[in-house]
């Protein structure tokens, strides 16, 4: 059952992996399935979340009052787009794998949409993130955890 919560977890945005990770240190949960558990609840939404996020970016420019902030959004990865086409990979791999505020696997899918990035390649980049990021959260969620615990 704690793998299912697990899953769950790192399928929150801002939560994600990085969350999901410390509930498994905390938890007491083997390190190697609870990473594989994290990775793949992290990434199933990432595919979608590119695929779609440009029709949901589109939708809202139509609402009066507010639809002007997301055009703005749209014009600024437009104009990105054309200057980010030699680092894309790796910009979106270190986004996701370093763990700080405000980057991981939902920020990137929505800065790959952005920037009009190709789904597939997009998503293996980030999908490297996510590991890596998983690895990284693991040594100092259970480093930690063994100290404390």
């Amino acid at each position: 059952m704690d793998y299912i919560y697990l899953f769950f977890i790192s399928m929150v945005p801002l939560v994600e992996l990085r969350g999901a990770m410390v509930y498994a240190a905390v938890a007491e949960m083997p390190f190697l399935p609870s990473l594989i558990c994290c990775v793949i609840g992290n990434i199933l939404p990432v595919p979608f979340l590119i695929k779609f996020a440009k029709t949901i970016l589109f939708y809202f420019v139509k609402i009066p009052k507010i639809g002007f902030i997301f055009q703005k959004i749209i014009d600024h990865g437009n104009k990105k787009s054309k200057t980010v086409d030699n680092v894309e990979f790796l910009g979106l791999f270190l986004f996701t794998a370093i763990p700080l505020p405000g980057t991981g696997a939902w920020s990137a899918s929505l800065v790959a949409t952005l920037l009009q990035l190709r789904v597939w390649k997009s998503s293996f980049a980030i999908l490297l993130g996510v590991i890596t990021c998983g690895i990284i959260m693991g040594i100092l969620s259970f480093g930690i955890a063994d100290l404390i615990l």
